[in-house]
């Protein structure tokens, strides 16, 4: 594929995940926001003080962190697998490795096995250095049955 044509499937396929950004209300909440940067999909988060969950460190609670991880699993599926619908969350197991801030959090995924039914997605999010993600989520999603 040439450059040309993998910008256009890469705006193609950022457009089919806004349209599912846009159906989560959450996510709207959260203010997730998308780019496409060198290593793919990329999920970005403003600082916003209400989503600190321990006031004495600040920290982010471990539930938006845990949203977060899901949102980005399942917008990097669908950009990567071209879905019209959204892949449903089975299963999630999180390493929480350091203290989210107060500050942008960014988040990116990989697809680690792929089949036509169970899709197996890797998600890590970070602040500062993505060589230091604050959380690292294993993530099992049900894919929509494909058109025939």
């Amino acid at each position: 594929m040439n450059k040309l044509d993998q910008a256009g499937w890469a705006m193609l396929n950022l457009d089919l995940a806004q349209q599912q950004l846009m159906k989560m209300p959450y996510a709207g909440f959260l203010g997730v926001e998308l780019r496409v940067g060198p290593e793919g999909l990329e999920t970005i988060t403003v600082d916003r003080a209400d989503l600190i969950g321990n006031t004495n460190l600040p920290a982010l609670h471990g539930g938006v962190i845990g949203s977060l991880l899901d949102i980005t699993g399942l917008l990097t599926l669908v950009f990567l697998k071209s879905l019209d619908n959204a892949p449903r969350l089975v299963d999630m197991d999180i390493d929480y490795l350091r203290s989210g801030q107060a500050r942008p959090t960014y988040g990116r995924a990989e697809i680690v096995r792929g089949g036509r039914r169970i899709a197996n997605v890797r998600a890590l999010l970070w602040q500062d250095d993505p060589e230091r993600p604050i959380a690292i989520g294993r993530l099992q999603f049900l894919l929509p049955k494909a058109k025939v």
